[in-house]
């Protein structure tokens, strides 16, 4: 079984099982969140047509709050002696999914 979710702007693929790293919630560590799928599919319903798929519910537990690698952002204009340079880290939640339910 596996499903589609939507968190961040961002879609993902999603096994129950599976740990990813998402755009940071605001949930505390070792609550559970729930997401809407987009799509989901299980061994019962083969060659279902998009719009045909089954609703569902994803549930993951949240595990750690952390920071994704350092992005560095430089800018420079030949000739022009212009030089800058920044570096970006982005607030990531780590998430284990528990559970895909069919509604």
């Amino acid at each position: 079984m596996y499903a589609i979710i939507e968190t961040g702007g961002k879609q993902y693929w999603v096994v129950p099982g599976e740990v990813l790293h998402v755009e940071k919630l605001t949930v505390q560590e070792g609550e559970e969140v729930t997401f809407k799928a987009l799509w989901s599919a299980s061994q019962d319903v083969k060659n279902a047509a998009a719009s045909d798929s089954p609703a569902a519910k994803v549930t993951a537990r949240v595990i750690r709050h952390l920071q994704g690698p350092k992005i560095i952002v430089f800018r420079k204009k030949t000739k022009k002696a212009y030089e800058k340079a920044s570096g970006h880290r982005q607030e990531l939640t780590e998430i284990e999914v528990k559970d895909i339910q069919l509604t």
